[in-house]
């Protein structure tokens, strides 16, 4: 602790003269020209992070992996932090937003070209990719994206995130339903309500070991491939470089090595 604050004073000074020339007067806002800093964050005390909370075992109502790595983000800052809610469908806009609701939004958000394009995104912290869940009965059913994509295969999805963007682009023919609370989609597929969830492997092992009607039968066979890390705005360039130094120092130490088989989740 006593290293991160002495490696962050450190830092602050560095970045001083530049976040006072490009932020402007602090009104404590969070407006534009008030955009949040290390040394804003520290000022204020408080670390705000937006998450999501409906993508367990990242982030819960309050709880999970992604929420753990907010609080130690924010121990490392020497800060208290404080959640914000936001959903998949109001993500970049939220980020984005003025005046600004929060710092940096964290849960289960993969590394995408697209989002770098607007945004800042962090180390990965995570290995990411497409699976689906299903009826533990009809787990034999369902061995490629071929046995997927036909009209009378019912796909669930949460609006507004990758997992629509997938079926949308790969399962033109199935029959898509989209449901705007992802926690209740596991259930709804093992009660007959849809036969198919599009999520990760991440999220899939969690449903498959609390609910014992559900299978994740390509869960080693990912459709795509990619890494869960931190999605800020632009301009925050200070709080991106102390987040990967969090992310380098929990992968060095082996920390997040520990965190990972907490919530079985792979490295």
């Amino acid at each position: 602790m006593k290293n991160a604050k002495i490696w962050l004073l450190t830092l602050l000074l560095v970045v001083g003269t530049l976040s006072s020339a490009s932020c402007g007067n602090d009104d404590g806002k969070g407006k534009s020209s008030d955009k949040p800093t290390l040394e804003r964050i520290a000022s204020r005390g408080v670390l705000l992070v937006g998450t999501t909370g409906d993508y367990r075992p990242l982030t819960g109502e309050y709880w999970g992996f992604g929420i753990d790595m907010a609080n130690e983000i924010a121990r490392q800052l020497g800060v208290k932090v404080s959640f914000v809610k936001t959903s998949w469908p109001t993500l970049t806009a939220d980020v984005m937003a003025e005046p600004q609701t929060f710092d940096f939004a964290i849960g289960g958000i993969t590394i995408t070209d697209a989002r770098k394009e607007t945004m800042l995104m962090s180390d990965g912290y995570l290995k990411n990719g497409k699976t689906i869940l299903c009826r533990a009965d009809e787990a034999d059913r369902y061995k490629s994206v071929d046995d997927l994509n036909k009209p009378e295969v019912r796909v669930m999805v949460n609006p507004g995130g990758l997992n629509e963007k997938f079926a949308r682009q790969n399962l033109p023919h199935a029959t898509l339903i989209v449901y705007d609370r992802n926690e209740e989609i596991p259930t709804r597929v093992a009660e007959g309500d849809a036969d198919i969830m599009i999520t990760e492997i991440t999220e899939a092992p969690y449903y498959v070991k609390t609910d014992s009607r559900l299978a994740a039968p390509l869960l080693g066979q990912p459709f795509t491939h990619g890494q869960i890390g931190v999605l800020m705005r632009k301009g925050q360039d200070d709080l991106l470089e102390f987040v990967n130094s969090v992310i380098a120092r929990m992968k060095a130490d082996g920390s997040l090595h520990k965190l990972h088989e907490r919530y079985g989740l792979m490295d």
